[in-house]
């Protein structure tokens, strides 16, 4: 139905920067949201950023001011900037489409932030 494809993870030292990126493929409604959530080992998996089809951003208070979201609708991509980072933002990020209420998940990628 929806296939999501994701890269752009990778080790980086405090203070780096990452882009990740995500192309999603199907069935894809006018209506819809994309994003990225993370899961750091022992913890829940949360939301990072999200961003709607109508233009709606949502960001996890702990990345506001340092990732953005963005998307290129005429290559059904999104893409997180992420700048400043930190140890703790180190997690298997999951790109995701939510189509009318269903979500489909991409399949992780590790983001390591360390010195």
């Amino acid at each position: 139905q929806v296939q999501l494809v994701e890269s752009g993870g990778g080790l980086v030292q405090p203070g780096g920067s990452l882009r990740l990126s995500c192309v999603v493929s199907g069935n894809i409604f006018s209506i819809n949201v994309m994003g990225w959530y993370r899961q750091a080992p022992g913890k829940q998996r949360e939301l990072v950023a999200d961003l709607s089809s109508v233009g709606s951003r949502n960001y996890a208070d702990s990345v506001k001011g340092r990732f953005t979201i963005t998307r290129d609708n005429a290559k059904n991509t999104v893409y997180l900037q992420m700048n400043s980072l930190k140890p703790e933002d180190t997690a298997v990020y999951y790109c995701y489409f939510r189509n009318i209420g269903v979500g489909f998940w991409g399949q992780g990628t590790q983001v390591t932030v360390s010195s």
